[in-house]
């Protein structure tokens, strides 16, 4: 092959991976996993706030919801809330009007640093009609699918370099008389060319990421990116600057150990050799923050797992293409010097380490692909009904044509074996043109895993059924008290408290919000909710783990100091929850157990070297089975003991009870049971032991309590008979009252 042929051939190469890097675009987004109110719900009476959970973090400083009225006008604005960064909320402000309202989301992703604008609409009374939300567009910016082309066909390329050099050419043509790298100088000469570009492709594509990161995140142009010094902001205070720094620190440490092979490669030669292996696994790392900043991370199935998945994907790809391109652009100055069969065995002497090892790659690629693509689709029909769908049934069609080429390549480098293709054999010929095609069809999957990753993954069918959050409202005195918990169901629940007097908002001193679980006997803390205004008070917290019966006990403290009692009972279903993880099924566990397969292939030659360097005299190999049966047999005995001991001290401290409240304390219970209080507890006022009562009282169950009230507590004597189990309890919500006078 010529100088200007191999030239031609990498200007080809070069474009064609430019132009299947065009479609590369962006990794898919997150979406909204739950909404209150839902999209185009219609709703009696107006919420007091929105709220939207999404698959994946935001970044607090650069996503806001804002609150549109029927005259178009922003009635309220908000962001992501400061105890969970994938929820989005904004308070709304009280007695709205009937009328449609919209909200509109700007959404700035932590995991890929995406930013999306959608709206979402509902109705107070009757919907208007002819007003929609609008979706997200997906669509990549053309300077986005500029810098992911370069970073990552740059990226893929230095793996695929170094690692090439380090498994296959040094082993193949490796020579001690060439000290500065083993290899030709010649070689060595196009292997820097290839990576003196492939840096400046890689810090180039990093420069842009960051500017036009800063570019989304403040709406800015590029002048204004870089004078403004928002680009230090964004590299300094989000998750993308994050791992922008972390990329670009090994980046220039690479390039910096690259630099010094070229400087010490006529005074220490033995030194290249160290070094470009150095850099094979520095590249591993540099890949590997691809796949954090990947939506693998976002994935409901196992984040950590998916992102080692996409991480154990993009070093097989990067052997895979990265590594046959650059065999392809070494293969003419490589071979120059060689005709006839001294040039075809060289061919063959590196061809055959590169087809194993790419073999391997391809095995790793399509099951660590099955495994990523499992975690999107959620039934068969996905697989045809979707977009995702069809651009991954794109992406197996073409990893089949490859697979086919590294065949015929599998049978050309075996003739002796396989006689019987002795035709598809002579068609081969020098391995020139299959090379090619081969190099070809990987950039077309290359392509094909960026189309994949750009289209957005199915959203679940579970997630189109919206629940409503449990909301009630009652009569307190004079107060109207709605409370609204949100999402919920199990897990962390905002507890939204409105008080109203005559539809007019109040506002209280205090608001105290105690949860409740009365089959098991069990009472939550006090939580003093924090006033947002117009008489809503809000908190948070963690006390609903089950489903089941809870109780919501609301304290309102009045300006005189007295309290009110409001009181709520809920039937908590997981139907409510807040669907952000998945549980694994059948297929992942079958696809999880195919990547472990072959990855123990791969390392069977290493384990195999590693059981022959072993002394496996029998006697020693009883020894170390018998020890290592001995070490799993007393860790198992101990994790089950400690797992036994750990459910036998929850269930001394919180056993199921013997008798269960079945009376909601309300303001009604509690005035039945101060009344009979009063009228059969004969004597415990004036008893010094009540006075110890009180203090164990946050610490006692509801069934000590009636056993208090039925059998007497220390000097303080039954309450007088006969009394119904109803009346004990309304004496038991009574007597729970004393722990505000402590």
């Amino acid at each position: 092959m010529t100088r200007q042929s191999a030239s031609s051939w990498i200007s080809r190469l070069f474009l064609l991976s430019v132009l299947f890097g065009l479609i590369s675009g962006v990794r898919a987004h997150g979406y909204i996993v739950r909404a209150l109110p839902p999209d185009g719900a219609v709703l009696e009476r107006p919420p007091a706030r929105v709220q939207y959970w999404f698959s994946e973090s935001l970044e607090p400083e650069f996503s806001a919801v804002n609150v549109r009225g029927p005259d178009g006008t922003i009635i309220a604005s908000g962001g992501v809330s400061p105890d969970n960064d994938s929820l989005m909320s904004a308070r709304l402000p009280s007695g709205l009007p009937q009328g449609t309202y919209i909200v509109e989301l700007r959404l700035a992703f932590a995991s890929d640093g995406h930013v999306l604008t959608e709206s979402q609409v509902f109705s107070v009374g009757a919907a208007a009609d002819g007003i929609a939300g609008i979706r997200a567009n997906s669509a990549a910016l053309p300077l986005e699918v500029l810098w992911r082309t370069l970073l990552l066909s740059s990226l893929l390329l230095l793996f695929g370099v170094y690692t090439l050099y380090a498994l296959v050419l040094l082993p193949a043509w490796g020579s001690p008389d060439h000290p500065a790298g083993l290899l030709p100088p010649r070689v060595m000469r196009r292997l820097n060319t290839v990576v003196l570009w492939a840096f400046v492709l890689a810090f180039a594509g990093s420069l842009l990421a960051l500017l036009q990161q800063t570019m989304v995140f403040y709406g800015v142009d590029a002048a204004q990116a870089i004078a403004s010094g928002f680009i230090n902001t964004v590299r300094t205070s989000t998750r993308f600057g994050d791992v922008w720094n972390m990329r670009m620190l090994f980046l220039t440490l690479a390039a910096a150990l690259h630099a010094a092979s070229l400087y010490g490669r006529h005074s220490q030669p033995e030194s290249v050799r160290a070094f470009w292996v150095a850099n094979a696994w520095l590249f591993a790392l540099i890949l590997g923050t691809l796949s954090v900043a990947s939506h693998a991370a976002g994935s409901p199935l196992w984040p950590w797992l998916a992102m080692t998945n996409d991480w154990l994907h993009l070093l097989a790809v990067g052997f895979w293409v990265g590594g046959l391109a650059a065999f392809v652009l070494v293969l003419p100055p490589a071979l120059q010097p060689y005709t006839g069969e001294t040039r075809r065995l060289a061919l063959l002497a590196a061809l055959r380490r590169l087809s194993r090892i790419a073999t391997l790659c391809v095995a790793v690629v399509i099951t660590t692909g099955i495994y990523a693509s499992l975690n999107w689709l959620y039934s068969p029909a996905d697989v045809t009904s979707t977009t995702y769908g069809t651009a991954l049934l794109l992406k197996v069609l073409l990893v089949g044509l490859l697979v086919a080429l590294g065949a015929a390549h599998h049978l050309a480098l075996r003739p002796r074996r396989y006689q019987r293709f002795g035709a598809l054999i002579a068609r081969i010929g020098d391995f020139g043109l299959t090379l090619r095609l081969e190099t070809a069809s990987a950039a077309l999957v290359l392509g094909a895993v960026g189309l994949l990753s750009a289209t957005p993954i199915p959203k679940p069918a579970f997630l189109n059924t919206q629940v409503a959050a449990p909301a009630a409202t009652v009569s307190a005195a004079d107060f109207s008290v709605t409370q609204t918990l949100l999402p919920g169901g199990p897990g962390i629940n905002t507890y939204e408290t409105l008080l109203q007097r005559g539809g007019q908002p109040v506002e209280s001193p205090s608001v105290r919000v105690q949860m409740v679980r009365p089959e098991a006997d069990w009472r939550g803390t006090w939580h003093l909710a924090e006033s947002a205004g117009d008489g809503l008070y809000v908190t948070t917290g963690d006390e609903i783990d089950a489903q089941g019966l809870w109780w919501t006990l609301v304290d309102v403290t009045q300006a005189d100091g007295s309290v009110t009692r409001a009181a709520f009972a809920w039937s908590i279903t997981q139907d409510a929850a807040v669907q952000q993880t998945r549980a694994p099924q059948l297929q992942h566990l079958l696809a999880l157990a195919a990547v472990l397969a072959v990855l123990l292939w791969a390392l069977y030659p290493a384990l195999m070297r590693f059981l022959r360097w072993l002394d496996l005299r029998p006697e020693l190999v009883l020894i170390a089975v018998l020890a290592t049966g001995a070490v799993i047999f007393f860790a198992v005995i101990g994790y089950n003991a400690i797992r036994d001991n750990q459910l036998a001290a929850a269930a001394r401290l919180n056993p199921p009870p013997s008798i269960v409240n079945t009376v909601l304390p309300d303001a009604q219970s509690l005035a039945r049971g101060a009344a009979l209080y009063q009228q059969a507890c004969l004597g415990w006022p004036q008893n010094d032991d009540l006075r110890f009562l009180r203090r164990d009282l946050p610490a006692m169950r509801d069934q000590a309590v009636f056993a208090a009230v039925r059998d007497g507590w220390r000097a303080l004597p039954a309450c007088a008979a006969p009394l119904s189990a109803q009346q004990r309890w309304d004496i038991v919500n009574y007597l729970r009252t004393f722990e505000r006078e402590r």
